[in-house]
């Protein structure tokens, strides 16, 4: 990550200066940040800030950079959890109806909308549904977060990154779903239930689903990882203050600091997203916690 960022074609200190700049400014510049110095120097230096918790001053923005990214993370775990809600919401039902009508007029409609879904990429569905939701019907606002604690505006804003950002997954989960539910339909033991006279009600919530979820909870796992890195795409579409919109922003910039310390957050947020998933696991099927 340090050395990609730094193999990276610009200067910061010319982004910064940029017509302004003077070979005495420049060299100004260098020395304040560390930059006149050899790479591996800067390595070590860099190692033992963050080893002491300090992330260091943004070249583009001049202020601390964990200021800036406590600032945008709570935007963007907004908008994650809300794209994870979207996700279930859409792809559970989704995928259990087409397991459930295999083979008929609704199997073939749900995953049609899943094969949409995984071919549209979040940046497209977020421009149609801010021409038609927005632009042509009013329904929610295009650009920024929502200001003031108004929590019912705040989600209006949340509404379209949320779906742009899960509707990609909620396809994927819906595919899983069926292919999963399918398979486990079709074990003995579920036939068995059945000849002892359960409702096909019961047998679905009781056994099957719960079974079903495994290869479920690991494609949300990855999706939930994956949304996080994607969502720099979508809030910047939307104007949204965020993690991955400031990330964008800061490479542009050669923001060496606040790159780095974003990138890092990125990746301790995939981490412990693995992490909740391996827990989950455990919860759903006993096996797995007692192995």
């Amino acid at each position: 990550m340090f050395l990609i960022l730094r193999l990276t074609p610009g200067d910061p200190v010319q982004i910064m200066l940029g017509d302004y700049r003077t070979p005495e400014l420049e060299a100004t510049l260098r020395a304040r940040y560390g930059l006149d110095q050899p790479l591996p120097v800067q390595y070590v230096k860099y190692v033992g800030n963050v080893l002491t918790g300090q992330l260091g001053v943004s070249y583009w923005r001049n202020q601390d950079v964990t200021v800036l990214v406590g600032a945008a993370l709570p935007y963007t775990l907004q908008l994650a959890v809300a794209a994870v809600m979207v996700t279930c919401v859409i792809g559970l039902p989704l995928g259990v109806l087409a397991a459930l009508k295999r083979n008929t007029a609704a199997d073939l409609a749900a995953m049609l909308i899943a094969l949409l879904g995984v071919a549209a990429p979040g940046f497209l569905l977020a421009l149609i549904m801010i021409y038609i939701l927005s632009y042509r019907l009013g329904w929610f606002p295009v650009q920024g977060a929502g200001e003031g604690t108004d929590i019912a505006n705040q989600l209006r804003y949340l509404v379209l990154p949320a779906v742009a950002l899960g509707f990609n997954s909620a396809a994927l989960l819906a595919r899983t779903t069926r292919a999963s539910l399918l398979n486990v339909l079709s074990e003995d033991y579920l036939r068995t239930a059945r000849a002892k006279g359960l409702s096909a009600t019961m047998v679905l919530r009781a056994h099957a689903l719960r079974n079903a979820l495994i290869p479920v909870l690991a494609v949300l796992g990855l999706q939930l990882g994956q949304m996080l890195g994607a969502a720099g795409v979508i809030e910047i579409v939307f104007n949204r203050p965020g993690v991955g919109k400031l990330l964008i922003d800061a490479i542009q910039q050669r923001d060496y600091p606040l790159s780095q310390a974003l990138l890092a957050t990125l990746l301790v947020g995939v981490i412990l997203v693995n992490l909740l998933t391996d827990v989950l696991y455990g919860l759903v099927d006993p096996r797995i916690r007692h192995a």
